[in-house]
């Protein structure tokens, strides 16, 4: 918690530019990458948000699946170029260089003529009161637009941005249908996620 006058709030969560967040919790990140790329299915169409940890999602899907693949993330459709049956789309957009994402208006627009059976998202914080957030506006409507158009939405969220929030609520808990977190998420921590229905899955 972070002490204000009059009371208390959510501690802030954690953000920085792409290249110092690609070092950090390195270990939690590929094993939650790991778990979470377990949910893709053949025949899906899947939408792969920005991030570090979502880049390592990429990574770790087996190289046998056989899928259609969206990303705002220029860095994450590159490390699916050597996947023979995954036909992969870069959303367009302008580019974010900090986060290595696409924003805009152009990129929310393709997000949203998309109907995704399983999305990945990055989350910057995640807190059981305000839901997820994130640090950037023109972001925050991109993942906002993959989220309304999703069957299903992987939350990706190491223990550390549990109990966080960041200035722009991207969506509420009731929106997230997974949550892949790594083993130092503690079962308090979790508790008011698994009570939204969440379901939740420790790396």
């Amino acid at each position: 918690m972070r002490r204000v006058h009059g009371g208390a709030l959510p501690r802030l969560g954690i953000s920085g530019p792409f290249a110092e967040r690609v070092l950090r919790s390195s270990v939690a990140k590929r094993s939650i990458a790991q778990r979470a790329a377990a949910c893709a299915r053949d025949g899906q169409v899947i939408v792969i948000d920005g991030g570090t940890t979502t880049l390592e999602v990429a990574r770790a899907l087996r190289k046998e699946l056989r899928a259609t693949v969206l990303t705002t993330c220029p860095p994450v459709a590159v490390a699916l170029a050597d996947w023979s049956g995954l036909e992969v789309t870069v959303i367009g957009g302008s580019l974010r260089r900090g986060s290595m994402v696409t924003v805009g208006a152009e990129a929310v627009s393709a997000v949203r003529a998309v109907r995704a059976d399983l999305v990945f998202l990055g989350v910057c914080g995640l807190h059981p009161s305000v839901g997820v957030t994130c640090a950037d506006i023109e972001e925050r409507h991109v993942k906002a637009a993959m989220i309304e158009g999703a069957a299903q939405v992987v939350a990706l969220a190491d223990a550390d941005k549990l109990g966080t929030e960041m200035p722009f609520v991207v969506a509420s808990l009731s929106q997230i249908t997974h949550l892949v977190t790594d083993a130092g998420a503690d079962q308090e921590a979790l508790a008011p996620y698994l009570a939204a229905g969440i379901e939740v899955i420790r790396a």
